[in-house]
């Protein structure tokens, strides 16, 4: 046995093994809304916006509320505990998900948004699993451990697009997905209690006055962590302005909301299905080099999407994109664990995630007006692609700027 193997089956690793399951079920079943949400939330806004290109505003609410709850979800698991943090999301996504569905059935555009903006509460919650999945991990076993929880979203993409939509989108006909998003919400209730089943301790309270961790700006003052959030940032920001236009420009294209479900579901089980080796090759090869393979994936996602508009550039884009953001946001995850302190993980994994859901709000609006601001769907589907061009520049640029510093230090 190797050194590396003997370390990662350290006794220590036992515990954090099954927090690593009940993480991935976590991610599995309570995860299932996310992709309910981003395959409906699209089409909602479509029918009940009077302007047609606000039709992606559902989607950018989540992402907003989620950029805001993230460091406050963080803050207050560093507090009270993982557990704690987890079931505030849940209650987001129920809520959310309940007032989605009231919205639809009344035709109210604004509760719809207010109820998209809950459901990014537990979107915030849920991006702290792949951290949780790290704090009672070793090193060797850490890469693996954030690879095997995010694996959970596999089982996600099919009970999500694949079961809770087709099955419940017509229950309360006929206003169409008003039953998905019901489905939804019951989905969060009976799926909670999984949660306390997780052991991981709670932070010790830190004494009155003193210091928690290194001060923010020494931190950040690390290139691996300046590169490991610029790269999070990209890799998430990228794919959500690509796949929030996907079921719009399908749908536009002549296609059904069915191809359009299936399409995103192909793409959410690539985003995931990687995951299973995704650790491994980063503890082969490195997170810099996993990072910059998911780059030029997203820039290849780009390269297919601009070549036409039928159902297979639409399926192989959106595998290349899930594929892409895989690589690139679980191995920037994994150059941030690396660049903190225990102490430090609640306000740098929290400025971390509101740095990302910044830069996703950001893309999620613009995916809308640009799909909606051009004479066709095609035309916007081409502007949508092109706008990854600049953004994936800055990401391989702090990548190579990162080796560089390296071998002159």
């Amino acid at each position: 046995m190797t050194t590396t193997e003997s370390v990662s089956l350290a006794p220590d690793d036992g515990r954090a093994r099954r927090n690593v399951v009940i993480l991935a079920l976590a991610s599995a079943i309570l995860g299932a809304q996310m992709p309910v949400h981003f395959v409906l939330g699209g089409l909602s806004g479509q029918i009940l916006a009077e302007n047609k290109a606000l039709a992606t505003l559902p989607i950018s609410a989540t992402v907003f509320c989620s950029m805001f709850a993230a460091p406050v979800v963080a803050l207050l698991m560093g507090r009270y505990g993982r557990r704690a943090g987890f079931f505030i999301g849940v209650a987001g996504g129920g809520a959310g998900a309940a007032l989605n569905a009231v919205a639809l059935l009344l035709g109210s555009f604004p509760l719809l948004l207010a109820g998209s903006a809950l459901i990014g509460v537990y979107m915030a919650a849920q991006g702290q699993y792949r951290f949780a999945a790290a704090d009672t991990a070793s090193p060797a076993y850490r890469p693996k451990a954030i690879s095997y929880v995010m694996a959970g979203g596999l089982a996600a993409a099919i009970i999500g697009p694949q079961m809770i939509v087709p099955l419940a989108r017509e229950a309360l006909a006929p206003v169409p997905f008003a039953g998905a998003y019901v489905a939804t919400a019951l989905l969060n209730l009976f799926a909670a209690p999984l949660l306390l089943l997780l052991d991981i301790p709670r932070p010790p309270r830190r004494p009155k006055g003193a210091p928690s961790g290194r001060p923010m700006r020494e931190i950040l003052a690390e290139p691996r962590v300046r590169a490991a959030m610029i790269c999070a940032m990209v890799s998430y920001a990228l794919m959500n302005l690509v796949m929030t236009a996907t079921p719009l420009a399908v749908v536009g294209c002549g296609f059904s909301p069915d191809m359009a479900g299936s399409i995103v579901s192909a793409h959410v089980l690539a985003m995931f299905a990687p995951s299973f080796f995704t650790g491994h090759l980063i503890a082969r090869f490195g997170a810099e080099r996993i990072v910059l393979a998911g780059l030029a994936l997203l820039g290849l996602t780009a390269v297919v999407a601009l070549s036409g508009t039928g159902t297979f550039e639409f399926f192989v884009a959106l595998v290349l994109l899930g594929i892409g953001w895989n690589f690139g946001f679980i191995g920037a995850t994994d150059m941030l664990t690396a660049g903190q302190r225990p102490e430090e993980r609640a306000k740098v994994q929290g400025l971390n995630d509101f740095l990302v859901f910044g830069l996703v709000t950001i893309a999620s609006l613009s995916s809308g007006a640009l799909l909606n601001g051009f004479e066709s769907v095609e035309a916007g589907w081409d502007a949508v692609n092109i706008a990854v061009a600049p953004f994936l520049t800055l990401a391989v640029v702090t990548l190579i700027w990162l080796k560089f510093r390296r071998r002159g230090a």
